[in-house]
């Protein structure tokens, strides 16, 4: 007598990854933006504004800025090249203020002396 086939298991489907679903506290929010802006990749940095945004309702944010929702999206989209100016809108919108500090460098080789 044959055995049935085995049984297999359900598929699971996987969702991709919503960095937006993690913020929930402005600790993580901020912690998110300073690796961000460590990287100096600025279409990373659009990106994680955009995930900030839709973490605090994109909606919301698009009336706090005075900007349309699907111009929100399109200025914060991997490649656009915002204004400076849009990129404070949003900061400032989303609770937000930018800070800088100076970077580390190695201090310069001593010059030779000529006699």
């Amino acid at each position: 007598m044959k055995r049935p086939p085995p049984r297999s298991k359900p598929r699971r489907k996987l969702l991709p990854f919503d960095a937006a679903r993690y913020l929930t506290s402005d600790e993580a929010i901020a912690e998110y933006l300073t690796v961000t802006l460590e990287s100096g990749d600025s279409d990373l940095l659009l990106r994680a504004l955009g995930d900030v945004a839709r973490a605090r309702g994109m909606a919301q944010v698009a009336r706090d800025t005075g900007l349309g929702r699907e111009s929100l999206y399109k200025a914060l989209a991997p490649g656009a090249k915002p204004r400076f100016d849009t990129v404070l809108k949003v900061a400032r919108a989303l609770g937000l203020t930018l800070s800088a500090t100076a970077a580390r460098r190695t201090p310069p080789e001593p010059r030779p002396r000529h006699p």
